[in-house]
């Protein structure tokens, strides 16, 4: 359930709504908005009787949520969702690309491929620090080294940074060394993690899993957010493929779709998707056309030396081409 409150709501009257949800045995989690505060009923076995609330002083009324996402859906907050990362902001026409190489390999190449995407007009790096792979055999990531280069590649070009946690020591990590913590598919119903990360602080990253439904998708997103933390951010990157024609099948349809059921945004991941440099930059053309919030996109300077996933990363030229491409696609708002 959810209770909104009037306008002009004082804080004590917030405050007793929250208390009276507590002393039946529930947990209330409010919702700033626009123009009105609303509290989330969360971890009821059952219907909450409305009659409960709406007498009660500063509550404008009490509205039954009816997907098993709560905090997640459309129902508990109407207005878009927008993440307040540091000197930008995320979502509701505020346009964001994260772009660098798949994999931090070392200083130089890190700082290298960052000029050229900021130059490019991309305003988060990407990189990863701990690379969770298929084969035992191929490369694991620099670990906390790889996080330090990333601080570093912040500190002198003034990148936010993203990368990926792995698990919960590694989380603490990345949520001290970055901006947006990311959780892979592998990991997206790794929910004890996903748990953590809600206790994190930082805004998350929440990669669709290569098999999941939406709805388990939006409700991994639900456990970060139960645990307090509402800057959440979803990114598609494709579900396990038919054939061998592109790596994954790019979802282009759950982006309409999760403006329709979620506040939440939604970045679109074209590189991990294609597999293929020839196939990113009309994968990501057409996820800007079908209303994504941010792209996330694999670049690398020398690609052909890549210790991850080269084949799929742009070269500096194309994506500043993309970047252009992209630019006349989303007037306003655009980072």
């Amino acid at each position: 359930m959810l209770i909104v409150m009037d306008k002009d709501a004082t804080a004590p009257q917030i405050e007793a709504v929250v208390a009276k949800i507590e002393a039946l045995g529930f947990v209330a989690q409010p919702i700033p908005g626009g123009e009105r505060v609303a509290i989330g009923i969360l971890r009821n076995p059952g219907p909450v009787d409305p009659a409960l609330f709406v007498d009660m002083a500063g509550v404008n009324q009490a509205i039954p949520v009816s997907r098993p996402y709560k905090l997640v859906s459309r129902e508990m907050k109407r207005e878009d969702t927008i993440i307040q990362l540091p000197g930008i902001k995320l979502g509701r026409g505020h346009f964001v690309v994260m772009a660098g190489p798949c994999a931090v390999e070392s200083e130089s190449q890190a700082l290298t491929i960052a000029e050229k995407v900021k130059a490019a007009g991309a305003r988060v790096f990407r990189g990863g620090a701990y690379k969770p792979r298929t084969s035992p055999y191929s490369y694991q990531g620099l670990g906390e080294e790889g996080l330090k280069i990333l601080k570093k590649v912040r500190d002198e070009t003034g990148l936010l940074i993203i990368t990926e946690a792995t698990d919960h020591d590694t989380l603490e990590l990345v949520a001290e060394y970055t901006d947006i913590i990311q959780i892979g598919a592998r990991n997206m119903q790794n929910f004890t993690l996903l748990r953590r990360a809600g206790q994190s602080g930082k805004p998350v990253l929440l990669k669709r899993g290569m098999s999941a439904t939406l709805e388990e998708w939006l409700m991994a997103a639900e456990y970060i957010m139960a645990e307090g933390n509402l800057q959440v951010i979803l990114c598609e990157r494709g579900v396990r493929a038919i054939g061998e024609h592109a790596r994954n099948l790019l979802d282009l349809a759950t982006i309409p779709v999760v403006h329709r059921e979620s506040h939440l945004p939604i970045v679109v991941d074209p590189s991990h998707a294609a597999g293929r440099r020839d196939l990113v930059p009309p994968l990501a053309r057409a996820a800007v056309a079908a209303g994504c919030d941010a792209l996330l996109i694999e670049v690398h300077h020398d690609p052909t030396s890549a210790l991850s996933d080269g084949l799929q990363s742009l070269y500096p030229d194309q994506f500043t081409a993309l970047m252009k491409e992209i630019q006349g696609l989303r007037p306003g708002g655009w980072y």
